[in-house]
């Protein structure tokens, strides 16, 4: 039987419009945390609880920098918003201190032999992974307006930390994306024939302030899925986009068959983007604004294969030998 507590939790984040990703991640951690203490209530713990939970998760999990921060946010606000008492700022605990991993990058053929190599029903979407350092997610939710032809580039809307960015669009890839459109605008078209069909999903407040839009074309995936789905939510027959798993699937079976013995993953596509642009001549900063990255430190971990000085840096055993 549920937890009543972590029901109202869910309940509270859904109602202030937070992301499904984000209230599951969230419940999980709060999960955790409440078995971690045997159960007792939030109410009745504080940071000395806190402090021993995160500090296990550094020294018995050995978690991952990261993940300790996403477990610490979910605690922050099950204390801040839902218990009402804020934990302290100078609580004192064990952080993670896992070694930051170098991002796999592929060469520019083994990218060219793995889209030889994928399903062509995923291509396209995998081209515009690589061709515009676009996250899986952000691949897979672009609408059909979030493409200018004008400006040979794409709109990410409400991207990783609900950060909007302008990132480039390849020339080869218009003709292939006008002919997704095409796609697109069959799918709307029968669609529309459907009484039950209540239009694309749009967030909360974009569907308050054009009420027609659901059943513009414009606002419709670009990439969407095979069949039309009732949201979970409205109970209303919608076309959502592209299920993800099946591209992730996608872009390892086209690595196994491409016989490229890297961990491939579809964030592999957007690394490589990073690192080709670097490679080419471009600046740190417009990689930076391409990613949407807040910090350009976060970018620099791409100049591991930058050349400098336009040669690479040379061993000196190639020197005497």
């Amino acid at each position: 039987m549920a937890s009543q507590f972590l029901i109202y939790v869910g309940e509270f984040m859904l109602t202030r419009r937070y992301a499904k990703r984000t209230i599951s991640t969230y419940l999980y951690w709060i999960k955790f945390f409440i078995l971690f203490h045997h159960k007792r209530h939030p109410n009745d713990m504080g940071d000395a609880e806190v402090e021993s939970f995160l500090s296990y998760l550094a020294n018995e999990r050995h978690v991952a920098v990261k993940t300790q921060a996403t477990a610490l946010n979910a605690i922050c606000f099950l204390y801040r918003q839902i218990i009402r008492k804020p934990l302290s700022q100078d609580m004192q605990f064990n952080q993670a201190r896992t070694a930051q991993k170098l991002p796999v990058v592929l060469t520019t053929q083994e990218v060219y032999q793995l889209l030889l190599h994928i399903n062509p029903q995923h291509k396209l979407l995998a081209q515009l992974m690589y061709g515009s350092g676009l996250r899986l997610m952000e691949a897979a939710r672009l609408r059909v307006q979030d493409i200018d032809f004008d400006y040979l580039s794409v709109m990410v809307w409400q991207g990783k930390g609900n950060k909007n960015r302008r990132t480039t669009l390849a020339t080869e890839m218009v003709s292939a994306l006008k002919e997704q459109m095409t796609q697109v605008q069959r799918y709307f078209d029968f669609d529309l024939q459907n009484p039950d069909y209540a239009g694309v999903w749009l967030p909360y407040a974009l569907a308050r302030k054009y009420p027609a839009a659901p059943k513009q074309l414009g606002w419709h995936y670009l990439f969407p899925s095979s069949r039309l789905s009732i949201d979970p939510e409205s109970h209303l027959h919608r076309r959502h986009h592209i299920d993800e798993t099946t591209v992730r699937k996608a872009i390892k079976s086209a690595a196994y068959k491409a016989g490229i013995e890297k961990r491939v993953t579809c964030h592999t596509l957007r690394h490589s983007f990073a690192t080709h642009l670097l490679e080419s001549g471009a600046d740190i900063r417009t990689v930076q604004e391409q990613l949407g990255h807040s910090d350009v430190k976060t970018t620099q971990i791409y100049t591991h294969v930058l050349q400098r000085g336009g040669n690479s840096v040379i061993s000196p055993l190639s020197r005497i030998i």
